[in-house]
């Protein structure tokens, strides 16, 4: 037996005694040097508080997606709520479905159990409900809803589980209307379709009435919860409801709903699928498949299957928790703030709006407007413009004031919004479903309905064109736009002056109109100017058409071969109206461009800032302001430093480097560098080096300028904390049907709480040997269960006459809750057994025991005392047994240890001398060591990596 095989084997014997894992410490420390997988996490808000913790709100910073955590205080929780929380990361950690909520991770800090779970931007069912206000949702929008309930319910139920708590709060909705079903604490694992379950479990006003009347009951019981909540979908009320709890199971056992679902507006087969799913008889209730197999959801089945799909694949995460990974977490928290300046205000203008939940994600800078995307993916709008002006409608509030404060776009409410572009007077913006909404003025068919709605669009209109072209990106010029597919097309339509559409014409277009691409290039974004446009491939070239007016396009092409040539050196290019590759950046591999009125600037792959155009008030930052005609590398003003981002206004430019420093040059007038020209410019109205402004280092997430006026998002880091395991004595997907042996958390309890340890023994970790087992009776596992949140006062005494079925009892591994069979009265007291318990751990000192093995003698410690009284020896000596019983199973595996150890030294042995054979063997070579190692050997083939250096760098005991 090798070295590696003896570790995995004594792993395997001591993780049933509940010690340390060899060659999981050694693992732990390999990854502990760089192997490891970092997650960075912000907290955003708390969204909630449930039974078992809060639910808070977390961005991935990885791909700024948006995650749940469920944080659990495991100290606060009784052994059933332990349960209960394990219960539910076993079963979510092996469902996988569009329409259940997903699993990712979870993490042990300190005594606290992290769950990291999929967010859902929308809300809940009952909430949603509730915001109908009496109008009722459309037949379409139920069978919707209803195929998406249905289609999680019946993967849950093939596989095995019963989920035990439908319910409209239970049932979580996108921004989209994509349903997620969640909150498994309560499920359980049945071993078959005609497996039955008694545990009184669920919310009232959902519970059958098999569950009522204390029955046994199986996965029809949720199609009950089902319908239920169908029910109050169709009718938007509660489909059973009381003054009282008794009052309340009177009427579920009678059947007496509230009131009749309204056939006008309701086909008769969907009501009639109502009232199936409410049958009395378990058994004459349809099953998950057979709803789906209704005519009235089989007929559009394959569309509703396509649109869930879709809907699902921008949200879609794969799952990090796997045998091998074991991500770190890293939680830090940051104050993101949104600042603005320019238009008059001399100096940054903080914005209170956007904190917690509405913390910004995105920004964009109009002539005359803002527009802000929140993390949680709102839209926020607002004017900054000098007097009473009035707005055109780029502000989508459905009128033309101008409101100075952010204001949320109600008309896009339940539109969740990943991106938005300012133009002009005229905003666009994209969904998490790729469709395209468009608002403001219309003057040259920016919007691009063909002037069918006026002039001035005041609310938010959804351009149908782009309905089956996914839209990937959109940008946008003064007075047009150019819109990037997911398909990788190109569309463009607006103002078409100096061919700025790239349609190899200057004519004007109302609509989109689709861009001829150069052979072989992969457009990945696109950027308007304000009479331009700039389209950047794949590979990292840049391609432009529009205006080229100070070359800001960089289209000036060289005169070359002229050694002192009397001219520039440059032929100049007016504009262009095709996409024609902008050569002077063909040297670099452009990753961000940043176009502004007369100027550009750019960022390359390796972090270098690139300028080019005009550059009378020194925005190119090359501590002048002659005319450049080529591009300019700036390297010295940043000192090296790597540029994040960059934006170009109307002479001037903002940038921000990767040590979260912002510098600002060019002009400096009416506030458009954030601060006074009297003040840290001194006289220089127009700085034409990059000079830092804010005081403080702050990380910017994203920055738009436009006009005189530059939005701007500024972070700070406040704390971090690194989470580095994801385990922790957690048994995630597995022993769903042991739930005795899902609570392995090894944490002291509060003694005075309900959880109150009765009795410290043999299991758990065995250097702190704090391994809990409970001792209750029948009777007194009924008591906690009728007294546990998740099962109604009213029936206790239902339940008091309710058979107690005990775990079912394993010879080969020892369950805590085995010893649950012994009533409270003869147990020993907390402070007594704690005492014994301590006396026994020194006289396992005493004989020299490891910290990581049981021995006998540790038992013995607890069998030699004095622990029976007169009047409880027949119940100790009853737990005398049980003990004597885990004494023979930790002696049996002392002695297998013993042999494995005994093995592997003979094996060394063995291997020393093979090895010394061969090297008596083995002739001295040319260019060998005195030990015959040559130097070649390290990098010989077959090596493995493990021979480091020659023969003699083999540890020893290695197998031959």
């Amino acid at each position: 037996m090798s070295l590696g095989e003896y570790e995995r084997h004594f792993d395997s014997l001591n993780s049933e005694l509940g010690g340390g894992s060899v060659v999981s410490e050694r693992s732990a420390l390999g990854t502990y040097n760089g192997e490891e997988e970092k997650l960075h996490y912000i907290p955003i808000r708390i969204l909630g508080r449930g039974a078992f913790g809060e639910a808070i709100l977390y961005r991935r910073t990885e791909d700024n997606s948006l995650v749940v955590w469920k944080e659990v205080d495991l100290n606060s929780l009784s052994e059933k709520e332990r349960k209960d929380v394990m219960n539910e990361i076993s079963i979510l950690s092996i469902l996988e479905h569009n329409n259940i909520i997903a699993y990712f991770n979870h993490f042990m800090d300190k005594n606290t159990l992290l769950i990291e779970l999929e967010y859902c931007n929308g809300g809940n069912l009952y909430d949603k409900i509730n915001h109908q206000n009496g109008k009722l949702f459309s037949e379409e929008v139920v069978i919707w809803y209803l195929y998406q309930i249905a289609s999680a319910v019946s993967h849950i139920h093939k596989a095995g589980i019963l989920h035990r708590d439908i319910k409209t709060l239970n049932i979580f909705l996108t921004k989209t209307d994509l349903i997620k079903l969640g909150d498994y604490g309560l499920a359980k694992k049945l071993d078959s379709e005609f497996s039955m379950a008694e545990t009184c479990v669920g919310t009232p006003y959902y519970m059958s009435p098999e569950l009522c009347q204390g029955a046994k009951y199986n996965f029809k019981s949720d199609i009950w919860a089902m319908g239920c909540v169908l029910f109050e979908v169709l009718a938007l009320t509660r489909t059973f409801d009381a003054t009282n709890p008794l009052n309340l199971c009177v009427k579920i056992v009678q059947g007496n709903w509230t009131m009749e679902v309204n056939s006008e507006v309701y086909s008769p087969a969907l009501i009639k699928l109502v009232y199936e799913c409410l049958d009395q008889d378990p058994a004459k209730r349809p099953t998950s498949d057979q709803i789906l197999d209704q005519p009235f959801i089989s007929c559009c089945r394959q569309e509703l299957e396509e649109r869930v799909a879709l809907l699902n694949s921008a949200m879609k995460k794969p799952k990090l928790s796997t045998v091998t990974d074991t991500p770190v977490a890293v939680v830090t928290t940051r104050s993101r703030e949104v600042y603005f300046w320019g238009g008059g205000k001399f100096t940054p203008q903080k914005i209170d709006t956007f904190k917690g939940g509405s913390s910004a994600q995105h920004v964009c800078a109009g002539e005359s407007h803002f527009a802000v995307v929140t993390v949680e993916k709102e839209l926020y709008t607002w004017a900054n413009v000098q007097g009473g002006a009035k707005m055109v409608g780029q502000l989508g509030q459905g009128d033309q004031a101008s409101y100075r404060q952010p204001r949320r776009v109600e008309r896009l409410q339940g539109k969740a919004i990943r991106q938005v572009a300012c133009g002009a007077d005229f905003t666009a913006c994209i969904t998490d479903e790729d469709q395209m909404y468009m608002f403001g003025s219309d003057y040259y068919g920016c919007i691009g309905v063909e002037g069918e709605l006026g002039m001035e669009i005041l609310e938010p209109v959804l351009l149908e064109f782009f309905e089956e072209r996914p839209v990937r990106q959109v940008s946008c010029g003064d007075n047009h736009v150019v819109v990037l597919t997911q398909n990788g097309d190109i569309y463009s339509w607006g103002c078409g002056e100096y061919g700025r559409l790239g349609l190899e014409c200057e004519d004007d277009f109302s609509s989109p109109m689709q861009v001829t691409i150069p052979k072989g290039a992969t457009i990945s974004s696109v950027s308007c100017a304000s009479d331009g446009t700039f389209f950047l491939t794949e590979t990292g070239k840049v391609l432009a058409c529009g205006n080229n007016e100070f070359n800001k396009l960089g289209l000036n092409q060289g005169i070359c071969g002229l050694k002192n040539h009397p001219g520039e050196g440059y032929q100049g290019i007016p504009y262009i109206t095709t996409l024609t590759l902008v050569k002077q950046l063909a040297r670099f591999k452009i990753q961000t461009i940043a176009p502004g009125k007369s100027h550009t600037a750019a960022i390359d792959v390796r972090g270098r800032l690139i300028t080019f155009g005009c550059n009378k008030y020194g925005q190119l930052g090359v501590k002048d302001f002659k005319k450049h005609q080529g591009v300019q590398l700036l390297v010295g003003p940043f000192g090296g430093k790597t540029v994040t981002k960059v934006s170009c206004g109307d002479g001037f430019t903002i940038a921000a480097t990767e040590d979260n420093h912002i510098f600002a040059w060019g002009n400096a007038g009416n506030g458009r560098l954030g601060m006074p020209a009297d003040k840290g410019f001194g006289s220089e109205v127009c700085p034409a080096m990059p000079r830092p402004i804010f005081g403080s280092l702050h990380h910017v997430p994203d920055l738009s300028c436009r006009g005189w006026h530059t939005i701007i998002i500024m972070e700070k880091v406040l704390n971090s904390k690194t989470i580095r395991s994801n385990s922790s004595g957690l048994s995630v997907g597995s022993g769903l049907g042991q739930e005795a042996s899902t609570s392995t958390v090894d944490l002291d309890m509060d003694p005075g709480s309900e959880t109150e340890c009765r009795f410290r023994g043999l299991g758990g970790t065995m250097e702190d040997n704090t391994e809990e087992c409970f001792l209750e009776t029948p009777m007194m596992s009924l008591a906690n269960q009728t007294g546990d949140s998740s099962c109604p006062l009213w029936l206790r005494k239902e339940l008091e006459n309710a058979e107690f079925i005990p775990m079912p009892d394993d010879p080969e591994q020892f369950i805590p809750d085995q010893l649950a069979s012994y009533s409270q009265s003869v147990t020993l007291p907390y402070e007594e057994l704690k005492e014994l318990t301590a006396a026994a751990a020194a006289a396992s000192t005493e004989k020299g025991l490891s910290t990581k093995r049981m021995s006998c003698d540790k038992v013995n410690g607890l069998e030699d005392a004095d622990v029976c009284k007169k009047g409880e020896s027949g119940a100790c000596c009853k737990a005398s047994s049980e003990i004597t019983k885990l004494q023979e199973t930790v002696a049996r595996q002392e002695m297998r240890i013993q042999m494995l150890e005994k093995q592997v030294t003979e094996q060394q042995k063995e291997n020393e001398r093979l090895w010394a054979a061969i090297s008596r063997s083995t002739p001295r070579e040319p260019g060998c060591d005195n030990n015959r190692n040559h130097p070649l050997d390290a990098r010989m083939p077959g090596d493995g990596g493990e021979r480091g250096g020659g023969f003699t760098n083999r540890p020893a005991g290695a197998s031959v």
